[in-house]
């Protein structure tokens, strides 16, 4: 060590000849070196000649370093850090620190945006329509597929309870934004509640859970593929309507589906009769307009939001730089699966759909309005600390996140069939690697 600190005070390095130091900077000198240098006064720090005298015997009399170069406590801190641990705080904990006001719903104020977001949907198919234009038309998609996507976004609101707190507004709200999407209203918020309650855990999560590596190995290989290749599950949530997900049955139209109660089962009814009503107007349209118009104001759109919708749940639970964990057994609980979700930046897209990107508190509490997110997001982040990772920031599109899917679809396959705290493995045979 004592070359390192000579180096630094701008004297040449040792010669060969002499022993190098113990990594110990309290280590004794050998006991047959007699270091009795002659007391000599200090030159100025500011001399050029350095601060040892330059003496033929210069090298003898350096001992301990002025200064140890230490690890920073706060990377210290960083290394020991285990995402998997049980976190030093409770859910009462991030409670208290959110704002009261950050609870109150006000359903005037989320009719607004239903209002906002209806009147940019027909604009925009009023738009394309009338310049009809292949220049436009992409454009269009992008935007209206957008829009899709934001609407579905309010209407999650309403199947959470936050969107006011009148049950029967929210179920009408709920019904007509989904079902002009195609998404059964009451089949999904079921589902969905689901997921919020078992967030986290392998075997209970409902939607993009991770999969026992003695499931995946059953999976045909076609199933891996539509799985995990790009673009495939981009497009794999009218499926997931229909199926669900590896290894759980049922569908989110069957009353009778071992989703849903016994005392869900009308609710389930309704909803798939809206559905029914919608796909019913959308055949009607298909022989009035044709099917070339329908296929690019309504059709290209709807595949649009389908991709924004599975790209933003994914990326809210997966692609992480640092591997996150899944739980088992005693090992899960609310809060600890709660706090393995991410925030996402989506740059301008954040206003649009409703800021859904501060996932974190939304899954901890989804009966906080979507407009008092990021402040309660804000509010919670000194309890959470380290358990609450920081998003990237983005440009205007969030197209930094492609690079996050695509790494997360090349390595987060399965999990160990054993273990209450386990972490994505990959197939390396799956992507084409060599073991």
């Amino acid at each position: 060590m004592a070359s390192c600190v000579l180096s630094e005070c701008g004297i040449r390095p040792l010669p060969r000849f002499y022993p190098k130091p113990t990594n110990s900077f309290a280590s004794n000198p050998s006991p047959t070196l007699k270091l009795n240098p002659p007391v000599t006064p200090l030159p100025s720090l500011n001399s050029r000649s350095g601060f040892f005298p330059r003496t033929r015997n210069w090298a003898l009399n350096v001992a301990t370093p002025l200064t140890t170069l230490e690890t920073p406590p706060e990377e210290e801190d960083a290394r020991r850090f285990d995402p998997g641990a049980p976190p030093p705080f409770n859910l009462a904990d991030i409670r208290a620190a959110i704002p009261k006001h950050c609870w109150v719903k006000n359903p005037w104020r989320s009719m607004s945006y239903v209002v906002r977001d209806v009147a940019i949907v027909l604009g925009l198919a009023a738009v394309a329509a009338y310049f009809n234009s292949w220049l436009l038309w992409p454009l269009y998609w992008f935007a209206q597929g957008t829009m899709f996507w934001a609407l579905f976004v309010l209407g999650h609101d309403c199947g959470h309870g936050s969107f006011s707190n009148d049950p029967r507004l929210n179920s009408v709200a709920g019904h007509l934004l989904h079902s002009s999407i195609l998404v059964p209203y009451h089949g999904w918020r079921i589902s969905h509640r689901t997921h919020h309650q078992n967030h986290g855990h392998v075997e209970n999560d409902e939607s993009w859970h991770p999969l026992p590596e003695s499931l995946y190995k059953k999976l045909e290989k076609t199933t891996q593929i539509f799985r995990f290749m790009l673009p495939f599950p981009m497009l794999a949530y009218p499926f997931y309507l229909w199926g669900r997900s590896p290894g759980k049955n049922g569908s989110h139209f069957d009353p009778q589906s071992d989703l849903f109660l016994p005392k869900e089962k009308k609710d389930v009814v309704t909803s798939t009769a809206c559905w029914t009503v919608m796909a019913a107007l959308l055949v009607c349209l298909n022989f009035v307009m044709g099917p070339i118009q329908m296929l690019k104001l309504y059709v290209i759109p709807y595949w649009i939001f389908v991709m924004w919708l599975d790209f933003v749940n994914y990326l809210h639970h997966h692609g992480h730089e640092d591997k996150l964990p899944w739980y088992r057994g005693k090992e899960w609980s609310y809060l600890r699966g709660g706090l393995t979700t991410l925030d996402r930046d989506y740059g301008w897209i954040n206003n649009i759909h409703h800021d859904i990107g501060t996932h974190v508190i939304h899954h901890l509490f989804p009966q906080i309005p979507h407009y008092h997110l990021v402040e309660a997001t804000e509010a919670a982040k000194p309890v959470l600390g380290k358990y609450y990772r920081e998003p990237k920031n983005s440009g205007p599109l969030p197209l930094h996140l492609l690079g996050s899917l695509i790494r997360s679809m090349k390595q987060d396959h399965f999990v160990s069939d054993t273990g209450d705290v386990v972490y994505y493995e990959a197939d390396p045979k799956l992507n084409g690697q060599r073991t």
